[in-house]
């Protein structure tokens, strides 16, 4: 029994009998091809399928409008501005896309500038926070060094009076040390000497010599008090010195 391959243009399929063809109504048009054949063949052209082509009836002839049914579709069609409805509405959203595209485009470009003009705005505004910074920076640095260097003044000058007020320290405790001396010298002398005076005479120049030696020890006593502060705060001062980088 033949076996017959359609087509449809695309792909093909099959094998079929003829009653599967029968099943697959083809037409006179439809491509077939079965062994033996060189090339594709419409199925009318094989004379054992015309039993089961499938008839297509003739299409149907129009018939002209009548100019009646012209007018009516007409009248259901006026024009606007000299242009049918469909191609009116058609190039008006044609023309609204335009210019909404235009709008937007504008829009976008405002949004654009805008924003560049406030990114430029924050620029300008970060250099001049960072000027003022670094300003503020080297004026503290400034003050720094200006209160330092009045520091090492204040102490340089301090430690001249410290040195000062040291000499003159020991000049005079070495005064009040020789005139204590002298004055114990006095007192012994004072003592042993009993001729030639009376006893008050004796007894008012001891007192008187006493009042002396107590009142040297006193002074030599709170020089030696100065000197020690006086080293103290010198000792201080160039500890602290040393501790300055």
């Amino acid at each position: 029994m033949k076996k017959y391959y359609l087509h449809n243009g695309v792909e093909s399929s099959g094998p079929f009998d003829l009653a599967e063809l029968q099943m697959k109504q083809i037409t006179a048009t439809t491509p077939v091809w079965l062994s033996g054949m060189p090339d594709w063949k419409t199925a009318g052209e094989i004379d054992e399928l015309q039993t089961i082509l499938k008839v297509i009836p003739p299409p149907l002839k129009t018939i002209p409008p009548t100019p009646k049914r012209e007018e009516k579709k007409e009248e259901r069609n006026p024009k606007i501005m000299g242009l049918k409805k469909n191609v009116f509405y058609l190039f008006s959203v044609l023309l609204l896309l335009i210019i909404g595209s235009f709008v937007l485009s504008i829009l976008e470009e405002n949004r654009e500038a805008e924003l560049e003009q406030k990114n430029n705005k924050t620029e300008r505004e970060n250099r001049q926070f960072q000027l003022q910074q670094k300003e503020i920076q080297e004026q503290k640095q400034r003050i720094s060094e200006q209160e330092k260097l009045e520091e090492e003044r204040l102490t340089t000058e301090r430690k001249a009076a410290i040195n000062t007020k040291l000499s003159e320290n020991k000049i005079k405790q070495i005064e009040y040390q020789t005139r204590l001396e002298e004055a114990k010298n006095k007192l012994v002398k004072a003592t042993e000497f009993q001729f030639f005076r009376t006893p008050e005479d004796r007894t008012r120049e001891i007192n008187a010599i006493q009042t002396d030696i107590a009142y040297y020890n006193n002074e030599i006593l709170l020089l030696e008090n100065e000197r020690n502060q006086l080293a103290l705060e010198l000792e201080k001062m160039q500890y602290k010195a040393h501790q300055i980088p």
